[in-house]
Formats: structure tokens, sequence, C-alpha cells
């Protein structure tokens, strides 16, 4: 048994107060089992921190083992700061998704910024250099104020820290609904581009192994983060601004260098920065994954605050930081390295081998910890059960009673290309610098995926991320597996083969039954359609908790949870980058075609919740192999230089769909449905519905004949729509009895432009 550090009381009413630790009472007497004593307080905190949601995922990793994690583009999986995928050439690519939400509610600049720099560190801690950011937003309704003053935050924040340090924006997205007032999601992607081998790891290497610090000096911001991070929001979560960090670009700028340098120079063992629970996650994930010990000296920790105690020390989280590990005999190489950057650089440990963390303030030892027990927290596996609310709102028969067939088609056409989940998100990412670095061939707006060139060689590299919240809420697992499904058919839509993802899973209380009962449908419903689509989890973040607490008048309690929101990132890649397709139509006399059926599926979309207020019915059917045929048969007419215009059919359907690809290319389109093509009763289906699997290309007429051939070959169902042409998109009706049409909606390109821009303008300004 170890012994207690002296001079902190060992009392049992540390026990009383475990909460305040982040543990429950059972979680307290397991560590004290562990640790075969009762912990100090300062012991107990870090296990909190270790054992919350943010860093130790217990509530969720026992459903990460479905996940498909390996395959011959996966270089490196789930465990590490960022996974890797080999693109060819030699080149790989680093990824990752975190989120920064609870920050971002309660203070939404710094907690937005520092999420981009909490997620870039993790990518050049891979020896990557990072080359793009995705930014995955959702907010409120627009018209409140509160999402007003989230949003401008949000992106202010987003785009000073990703302008500041030289990385570009390349795209994203952002969706508004009324469950996400309270508790916006700030979701992050960041690229990273390395050879193979510059693959750098978070170990310690071996016994005796120095421990250095370099980057930023500690203070008392984001103390608590972790704890703060896996814990529901309430109306008193203002006072929890301590625990939102606060970035600094320009000090990251240089430790991204300094650490690429050092790795690139191969004088390092390993890297880890400091993110969640800050100096403690990084050196005892290090040692785990090392199988060591560590001995820390606190009071050589650079501090910028007078009188900072080890508590302090071992859990802020402030910005711009990392721990590096020198390869032995290295060291005074590294260091004189480092010199130049002007950064604290500081030994403050080494690597041992009694496989315990163990802490020293000025000689004395004030924390003895198990590594392993550290992180290695609790897992708990709960019983979901679906709401039945949830349950009659899917099985909610959508028909001429509840929503009958608009005699104004035009009118709720415009009023979704309004809605500021399909209006024009350019208000937003003007904001940002989407062309620094040079290789952004594809600029945010102009097609389903960003592209990236690599330079040297005719390879692109493709990103997007994906989820539509409402499909989750409805049936979590048809709705995971499609956020899967439209990522890959995002990428398909610019020629890029997918080849992994990485994910952020946004959901409330897993200790509610029918929380967690949406996490766990939802992951099963990624692994599924991972399998079949060949993109691998090479790892993520988990964000839980995402409810709000407020008080009544009456002083009641009242919860708001967001809708589940699993988000997926995914990253593919262009064999020659100079066949690639974007969204709008290039030229006049282009006959434009659909791949993929329309169906009467209207449940689950954005014209019930929009013009019937009905968030209700079926999810629209997903058959991935189906979804797997379409989406390689518009990568193999992109590839070979047959197609470049290509846009899936998703929010709002096929009518929003043909509007974004006018108003992208500044042209008209004369289209014609068919509805007994496919047996469909309803043309708002064909129009507004949200059926999978559909993907718009428009093809040069001298090459029409030889993409019917292929299309008839790939056995998938499509259909000629009708042609490029004029300043107006006209959708009209074919009557085939009467072998003449019916103009169903017509809009100028004008109109169409002037509807798309507004809403997002009337707020950002």
């Amino acid at each position: 048994m170890t012994q207690a550090p002296s001079h902190i009381p060992q009392t049992q009413s540390l026990r009383d107060r475990a909460s305040t630790f982040g543990l429950t009472l059972e979680e307290f007497d397991l560590v004290t089992e562990n640790m075969g004593r009762v912990p100090n307080a300062l012991e107990a905190a870090i296990f909190g921190a270790m054992w919350s949601e943010h860093c130790g995922y217990k509530n969720s990793r026992p459903l990460f083992s479905k996940f498909p994690t390996t395959g011959p583009q996966v270089l490196q999986g789930p465990g590490e700061n960022a996974g890797v995928v080999d693109i060819g050439e030699g080149y790989a690519v680093a990824f990752k998704m975190e989120s920064h939400n609870h920050p971002s509610a309660v203070e939404p600049f710094q907690g937005a910024a520092t999420g981009v720099g909490g997620i870039l560190r993790d990518i050049f801690a891979m020896g990557a250099r990072p080359f793009a950011v995705l930014d995955s937003l959702r907010f409120g309704e627009l018209s409140s104020k509160r999402t007003q003053f989230l949003l401008h935050g949000v992106v202010e924040g987003i785009s000073h820290y990703g302008n500041c340090i030289g990385v570009p924006t390349v795209g994203g997205e952002v969706t508004f609904h009324k469950s996400f007032e309270e508790n916006p999601l700030v979701n992050v992607m960041a690229l990273g581009l390395m050879k193979h081998e510059e693959l750098s790891k978070g170990t310690m290497g071996a016994v005796g192994n120095k421990i250095i610090y370099v980057g930023s000096k500690t203070g008392r911001d984001g103390l608590g983060g972790a704890v703060f991070a896996s814990a529901d929001l309430s109306d008193a979560s203002q006072a929890d601004r301590p625990a939102v960090q606060v970035g600094d670009p320009f000090m990251e700028k240089l430790l991204l260098e300094a650490t690429l340098a050092v790795i690139q120079a191969g004088v390092v063992a390993g890297v880890q920065d400091m993110g969640a629970a800050g100096l403690v996650s990084s050196t005892t994930e290090m040692a785990y994954r090392a199988g060591l010990g560590v001995n820390l000296y606190l009071d050589k920790v650079p501090c910028r605050e007078e009188g900072m105690v080890p508590m302090e020390m071992c859990l802020s989280e402030s910005q711009e930081r990392m721990i590096l590990v020198p390869v032995p005999g290295k060291e005074a190489e590294m260091f004189k390295l480092l010199e130049k950057f002007e950064l604290e650089v500081v030994e403050i440990g080494e690597v041992a081998d009694h496989n315990m963390y163990r802490l020293y303030w000025h000689g004395e030892v004030v924390g003895d910890m198990p590594v392993a027990a550290l992180n290695e927290a609790p897992k708990y596996t709960r019983e979901g059960v679906e709401s039945l609310e949830i349950i009659a709102k899917r099985e909610l028969e959508i028909n001429e009673s509840n929503a009958p067939i608009p005699s104004d088609l035009k009118k709720v056409w415009l009023e979704l290309l309004s809605h500021p989940s399909i209006a024009s998100k350019r208000p937003i990412f003007e904001r940002y610098d989407h062309q620094v670095m040079t290789n952004t061939v594809v600029l945010p707006g102009a097609a389903d995926a960003a592209v990236l060139r690599i330079k040297g060689t005719t390879k692109g590299v493709a990103a997007t991320s994906d989820c539509n919240p409402r499909w989750v809420y409805l049936d979590p697992y048809v709705g995971a597996a499609s956020a899967v499904a439209e990522a890959a058919r995002n990428l398909a839509c610019v020629g890029a083969r997918p080849l992994a993802i990485t994910d952020n899973l946004n959901f409330g209380n897993p200790h509610l039954p029918e929380v967690y009962y949406q996490l766990q449908k939802a992951t099963d419903g990624i692994a599924a359609a991972c399998l079949v689509l060949d993109t691998p989890v090479t790892g993520g973040n988990v964000s839980l908790y995402n409810q709000y607490t407020e008080t009544a008048p009456d002083g009641g309690k009242r919860t708001v949870a967001i809708h589940p929101t699993p988000t997926i990132g995914m990253v593919g890649v262009l064999a020659d980058i100079s066949k690639r397709a974007t969204q709008g139509f290039k030229r006049e006399g282009d006959l434009i075609l659909l791949l993929g059926a329309n169906t009467d599926e209207l449940g689950a979309s954005q014209y019930l919740e929009s013009i019937f207020g009905l968030e209700a019915g079926q999810v629209p059917k997903l058959d991935l192999q189906y979804e797997k045929k379409v989406q390689d048969t518009v990568i193999s007419l992109i590839s070979r230089g047959l197609c470049d215009t290509a846009h899936d059919v998703s929010d709002g359907g096929l009518a929003i769909t043909l509007a974004e690809m006018c108003i992208s290319g500044n042209l008209g389109a004369e289209v014609a449905i068919d509805l007994e093509l496919d047996g469909v009763s309803r043309v708002d289906a064909v129009l507004f519905g949200e059926a999978q699997s559909r993907i718009v290309i428009a093809v040069h007429y001298n090459d029409y004949e030889e993409v019917l051939g292929i299309l008839d070959q790939a056995e998938i169902d499509f259909q000629t729509l009708g042609t490029v042409s004029g300043d107006e998109l006209v959708i009209s009706e074919n009557l085939e009895e009467q072998e003449e049409v019916r103009i169903l909606m017509s809009a100028t390109l004008e109109e169409l432009k002037t509807t798309f821009e507004a809403p997002l303008r009337a707020v950002m300004g």
C-alpha cells in the first residue's frame, strides 16, 4: 500500500464531497480500492478529471467495440491524438474531430477559438502539418437573440484563431433548431499532411527518458474543463466561465513550428498535446501507452500567475502547451532546436519503472496514483429504452389530412430555400480565410465537399462533415447510418473515393434510458454503414450531457436536451485532382440526370417541419449496398472525365438541389419530372421529399450516350430530367397521356439568389 502524502489531510469526509471532484460515491470507493487507501483532494480531483466522460468515455467506450477500425488505408486508428490514413505516393493525412460545446455556450468566442486550437494540436502532435479546418455548428432558431449572440461569437472565434494561425477553414455545415437554443454544438475537424515516416506517437519511450514541457505558461484558465464538459448545463453555468480556456493563436503557430521541427529532426520519442485535463491527461496517457510510470516535479511547471498550487497546475487547461519526450542522448539537440521559437522549454520530470503517477511539490510527494487505474475508467453499459413520444412521432402516417399537397408549390419552394439550415452560409464562411496555404481548389459553398491539392502530385484530398439531427432524433440507427452515407455521398460528388471517418457523438445525459438508447442505436448505425462503405473509424470524440436545466418562475426545473447529433467527418482521395466535380451547372445545353429513385417518402423532411410543423414520420429508407453502387458510379463518371457537375439530394429535396445548382453555376435549367416512372403518387414528395441515394449530375451532350451506357451497366435507377439553359429554373411535370408538360413552378436566377442569400445576411451583416 502506498503512503498518503503527509501534509494533505486524509479524511473520509472527502468521500462525502465526491461529486465536487466529478466522481460518484461508488467511483470514489473504486478509487480507494485501486489505491489501497483514501485519496487526498488532489488525487480525487485527478481521478475525477481522468474518469470524466470527456477523458474516460465511461458511458460510450463499451459501444465502440462494434466500430470497424482497420483497413489497408489506415496507418493509425483510435487511441492516438488523431487517426492517419494513407493517400498514396508516401503521403498520409492525419484527421480528427472534437467538440467545444459547453465552453461555447458560456463564452462563444473563446470557446470556439480554443476548440480550433485544441484540434490543431492533435494534428501536429502526430507529425502532420495542419492544412485544413472544417466546422460543424448547431444553434437554436435564427430569430432568437441568444442564437444570434452565440452565432456571432462562435464564427468570430473560429475565424480569429484559424486566420491568425494560417490554416484555412475550407468547409463545414450549420443547422438551426430550437433544441440547440441553450446548448449549441461546436464541432471542429482538422486535417494535416505528412509523409509516412514523419508519423509520431504519444508515448514515453523508455525508463529514464526526460519529460519536457513546451509552450505557454500555465494559468488558472480552463480549470476543471473536462469535468465541466461532462455535466449538464444549467442557468448557473455562467459561474463556470473559469473552465473556458483563453487562446493565443500566435503562440500556437510558434508551438506548431517547434513541434514539427523536432519531430522532423528525429530527436523526440513521444509527443502529446495538453488538452482536456491538461498536464495530467497528457502525461498519464503517454505513460499508460508505454506501460511505465512518471515522476513529475510540479514546482518546475512554468506558471503565469502567482501562488498557483498543485491542483491548479495539474488540471489547468491553459492553451498552447505540449509534452515532448526526447530521444535519449538527444536532449541537448532538441533544446537547441527549440531555442529559436522563444517558448517555455522546461524539464519537469522523468519516466520511471514504478507504474505510478507520482507528483512532487518542493521535494514532497503530493500525489501517488497507479497509471493504469487513472487511464482505465469504469465502463457503464446501461439499459436503453426508446421514448414512447418519439415512437409515436415516427409512426405517424403522413397523408393528405395532416400534410395536404399545397396549392402554391412555388411559395413552399422559396420558403424552404430561405430556411436558415438550407440557405446560403456565405455570410459565415466569407469571414474565414479559406485560401491561405494555396491548397484549396474548391471553395466553400461550391461543392458538396472541400477539395485540397497535394502539391507536387496529381492527387487531391476531399473532406466533409455531415449529420441530420432530425433524422437521428426520429430514428437513431437509420439517422446515424445516413450521416455516414451522406458524408460518403458528398465525397463522391466531387469525385473522391471515401477512405475513413472520424466522429463526434453529441448526445444528452446517458443516465437517461431514452438518451442511452439513442447513443446505442446511433453507434450501431455508424458501424453498419462504415462496414459497407469501407470507411473505418479512426478516432473521434464523445460529447454527452448536452442538455440544459433551467429554473422556471415557479421554482420547478425543466430540462431541454439537444437532438442527438453524431457528426461524421470523412476524408477521401482523388487520384487526379484535375478530374473533379462541383455543384454548379457549367454550360448551356448540358443534360441533367438524376441517379437514384424518387419515392413517396416525406417523413422526417425539412418540408414537413417547416410547412406543416411536423417533426415526424419514417426516416427515408437506406439501402447501403445500393448507396454504394450510386456513389461508385458517380466517382467513375467523374474520374473518366465524363462529368464535372454533381450534387446530392438532401435537405429540402430535389427542388432545392436543382435551385442550388442553378445558383452556384449562375445558369438556369428546364426540368421535367415523371411521377409514373417511379410509381410516385405525390408531386410534393418528388419535389421536397428527402429520399436517399439520389445524386443530380450534368453532362456534356457529346458525352451523353457514353454516360447512358455506363448507367445502364451500373444497375441503378436513373432518368434524364432536362437541360441547362437560360436564366430561369422551370420545373414541370411530364403528362404522358397528353404528351405535354405542366409547369409546377418557376423562378428567375435573381429571385432564387435573393431568397437563398437573405436569411443569414440579415443577421450576420
